[in-house]
């Protein structure tokens, strides 16, 4: 069944938590599809984890739109959200709608996201009256690392946490679907996932969320080195292509591959004949 804006709005109500992940290709979103995931993320994390920039900060429009093409040509079931990169809402309420129109109309998402509390709140009312749902992203918003001054949890202190609550009304106020937290306290999670009516999707917010989110490459032990605190490591798909390319290369090497069951034959007589002429 598709899941729509209305189907994970009765997931909230009926405490079926939501599941997403990050998702950037079509093979892996006919994967995902199959395997029941609720929404897939077209995020600009695609820069870090697909184009291998420091940030997210250099990704465009277009990729966001190629990518997001991608998933929804392998994602017939799951609800297809995508990132509204860096500077393609924040200048204007105008540039905010014909973008986010791009995402649906090109990349063929059913959903955008874009970062920021009340801030971006005209943004969310005018792509909404466009008839475009949009899901709000308060707490660390890694398009925000520079004024963050890197990744930090955000909504430690009293008043911290009081503005993420009330932009997070605000949030759901202008018009918004449904609402990411991404590094912010579990306490405050829970308070936001209780305030709202809409969902909440947590990555490093807790469990008190009405769904969770994990870049895929995390999830499935991908990325070497020291994983985010949030992260969990599901299956260790990264050794198993470390693995599988070190028997390829041996097989390869050693002629084992390709055998018998991999090659293409000929009549016998016309190898046969083949050989005699160039002498094989």
């Amino acid at each position: 069944m598709k899941n729509t804006v209305a189907t994970l709005m009765k997931q909230k109500t009926q405490g079926d938590k939501i599941t997403m992940l990050t998702c950037y290709d079509y093979s892996t979103a006919s994967l995902f599809d199959k395997a029941g995931i609720n929404t897939l993320l077209i995020g600009d994390s695609l820069g870090m984890t697909v184009l291998g920039y420091e940030d997210t900060l250099s990704v465009t429009m277009e990729d966001m739109i190629h990518h997001s093409a991608a998933v929804a040509r392998g994602a017939k079931n799951a609800l297809i959200v995508c990132d509204m990169p860096f500077m393609s809402y924040q200048v204007s309420v105008e540039d905010a709608v014909v973008n986010a129109g791009r995402l649906i109309k090109e990349g063929r998402a059913n959903m955008v996201k874009l970062e920021g509390g009340a801030d971006v709140c005209p943004q969310i009312e005018a792509i909404v009256k466009a008839t475009i749902p949009v899901c709000g992203h308060l707490g660390l918003t890694p398009q925000s690392i520079n004024a963050f001054g890197g990744f930090r949890v955000q909504g430690k202190s009293l008043e911290a946490a009081k503005t993420l609550i009330e932009d997070a009304k605000r949030v759901e106020a202008a018009g918004a679907s449904m609402v990411v937290l991404e590094g912010i306290p579990a306490p405050v999670a829970a308070i936001i996932t209780k305030e709202l009516s809409i969902p909440t999707i947590g990555i490093g917010a807790g469990a008190e969320c009405d769904g969770q989110v994990l870049v895929y490459q995390d999830m499935l032990g991908m990325f070497p080195g020291k994983k985010p605190k949030f992260a969990k490591v599901f299956a260790n798909v990264g050794e198993v292509i470390l693995n599988a390319c070190d028997e390829y290369i041996k097989e390869t090497k050693d002629s084992t591959f390709p055998g018998e069951e991999n090659i293409y034959a000929i009549d016998p007589e016309v190898e046969k004949e083949l050989n005699a002429l160039y002498n094989m």
